[in-house]
């Protein structure tokens, strides 16, 4: 594996590791490096330098073409169903004392926000004349996602899911069949995730010629991890405009849940350079971060090390060895972060938790109950996070929470976690 480097590059702010205190922009390019202050990079197989390469060029070309935008802004608004409404949860709002709005990520079409980025990226794959997409899901929506955005494109589309993660993801599993994609296991390793991304990079390194890797977050090697930002910072422009216009200023908090990080960047990117808006990222804390590892708090329990292409905060032990993370819910349960959010971190920009199972399924409850909105458990964990802070914030306090996906996918999950019997159904 080799790290490519190109010293030409132009700096920015996001090249910066001290950026937050130079007055620069943090909404910059990470520029032909992929860096984010130490994160990031192209740490690949040489055999896939090529296929990065010529995968941000064509971004590059992509994203500075007014007809690729007026294509995919196109599909966004008469496909997916934007813009996603800023909902204010008004017994919420009044049970915890504070203000709380949804970004309704889990009423676009497929249920959450993944088909923004997968509709750039199979829009990106269709002008490279790519034929094939590969892409990894853990929960299933972003398989989902991409399996949709193929059959509207013609792209023939296979699917690696940990075999874990098959199991107990049996619905969206079925969904990604019937919408023409092939799904396939990952069999190795703790068989979740981060072995479907293993299976997805080997497919890619194989087929290369007519396949696009479509990746699902903010993470991998450059350029993905600014290109996927780019394709989901619709959702915090949106999230800024509907709050200017409703309310006639920016929110004083903005929370979103973090497996990889995508929904979490996509809102948080926009508001950067905000620094009266606080930014907290919630993470998977299973059951509680602790020297068992019995979590996915990649942030909050993990270091720096190198995996799937980027540099990164990650679950390993004193070797370096990658170890295998828990959480209730399976788009968390990634040993990683995408190496932004590990910039922001390092550099105080933005605030990262952690969230327990329990504490997530008391969230997942509380918004059943008192809003009529059945939340995925992933952005569960960021309720549990408003919930937490809320008893300490002024009553005019207003956050906004990325409500990233909606909670069909894990009915079966937690009525299993909750003791209710589902009988022929399960």
């Amino acid at each position: 594996m080799v790290e490519v480097a190109d010293s030409t590059a132009s700096p920015s702010a996001a090249t910066d590791s001290g950026g937050a205190d130079t007055g620069e922009s943090l909404m910059g390019d990470p520029g032909s490096t992929g860096r984010f202050g130490r994160f990031g990079g192209l740490f690949v197989p040489e055999t896939l330098v090529p296929a990065c390469q010529e995968l941000e060029s064509a971004f590059r070309a992509a994203w500075s073409d007014p007809g690729f935008h007026a294509e995919f802004d196109g599909l966004l608004t008469g496909y997916a169903g934007r813009p996603s409404p800023l909902t204010e949860c008004h017994n919420l709002s009044s049970e915890l004392g504070v203000r709380i709005l949804l970004k309704r990520e889990d009423l676009n079409h497929t249920g959450s926000h993944k088909i923004n980025n997968v509709l750039g990226q199979a829009l990106l794959a269709q002008r490279m004349g790519k034929t094939r997409i590969v892409a990894e899901t853990g929960a299933g929506q972003h398989g989902v996602a991409t399996a949709t955005a193929a059959a509207l494109l013609g792209q023939d589309c296979v699917v690696y899911m940990g075999e874990v993660d098959v199991r107990r993801q049996a619905l969206n599993v079925y969904r990604m069949e019937l919408l023409g994609a092939e799904v396939r296991p990952a069999l190795s390793g703790s068989r979740t995730l981060k072995d479907a991304v293993n299976e997805a990079l080997r497919d890619w390194v194989t087929n290369v010629r007519d396949t696009f890797y479509c990746i699902g977050t903010v993470a991998g090697p450059h350029p993905y991890p600014a290109m996927v930002r780019d394709f989901q910072a619709i959702i915090g422009k949106e999230a800024k405009e509907q709050m200017q216009t409703a309310e006639g200023r920016l929110p004083d908090t903005i929370i979103a849940a973090i497996g990889g990080g995508s929904n979490a960047m996509g809102l948080f990117f926009p508001f950067l350079d905000d620094t009266s808006v606080n930014i907290i990222g919630v993470e998977a804390g299973g059951k509680g971060v602790n020297a068992k590892m019995e979590h996915c708090a990649s942030l909050t329990g993990g270091r720096p090390g190198v995996l799937h292409g980027n540099r990164t905060y990650l679950l390993q032990d004193d070797d370096g060895q990658i170890l295998e993370g828990f959480s209730i819910s399976a788009g968390l349960d990634y040993p990683g972060i995408g190496p932004e959010h590990a910039w922001l971190h390092e550099i105080g920009r933005a605030q990262y938790v952690s969230i327990t199972d329990v504490e997530a399924l008391e969230a997942f409850q509380l918004s059943c109950e008192m809003e009529g909105i059945i939340p995925a458990l992933e952005p569960s964990h960021a309720l549990a996070h408003v919930m937490k802070i809320a008893p300490h914030l002024p009553k005019d306090h207003l956050i906004i929470m990325n409500m990233c996906g909606r909670g069909d996918k894990d009915i079966f999950t937690v009525a299993k976690a909750l003791g209710f019997e589902m009988g022929e159904f399960s």
